[in-house]
């Protein structure tokens, strides 16, 4: 019996150093992995966007996660600090800092993946890593953009 083969995901494979910027954020926040913790997060986040979006600026859907131990943080950046949250929300203004850009251009179900060969390619390339969030930026939006055609930004916090 074969099996049919996938097509190999579009990830870059050279990290660019880029400088992310303090950034008004918040967020649904989970421990426990990832798998069942991060559809979780995003299931409860995104109902309340468009209240959120009438007393704030969203600027963008990213997630902020740590390895060990497990948090995943569902979140949107906002232009400002924020206005009449719902209560199970919360707020820091993220430091950002320098950081490693993986880019994987396709389905959100490739992110799994992805992201464990940037972790491959970080260890291999003996890449030092700061001790904070990695961030999953989500650069277009699912809604109107074409699954294949989606831009997720992976970014390792490095020294």
């Amino acid at each position: 019996m074969t099996t049919a083969k996938r097509a190999p995901i579009k990830l870059t494979q050279e990290p660019e150093t880029v400088t992310w910027p303090e950034t008004h954020y918040i967020f649904i926040e989970k421990t426990g992995p990832f798998q069942d913790t991060a559809p979780q997060a995003w299931q409860e986040l995104h109902p309340l966007a468009p209240g959120i979006s009438e007393h704030n600026k969203i600027q963008g859907y990213m997630s902020l996660y740590k390895v060990g131990p497990k948090v995943y943080r569902a979140g949107l950046s906002l232009a400002a600090e924020p206005k009449n949250l719902p209560a199970n929300l919360k707020y820091e203004k993220f430091r950002g800092g320098k950081y490693g850009r993986f880019v994987l251009t396709g389905s959100y179900a490739n992110l799994p993946e992805a992201s464990g060969r940037v972790f491959e390619i970080v260890a291999e390339k003996k890449i030092q890593v700061r001790d904070d969030y990695c961030i999953e930026h989500y650069v277009n939006d699912p809604r109107t953009t074409a699954e294949d055609r989606l831009v997720t930004e992976i970014l390792i916090p490095t020294v």
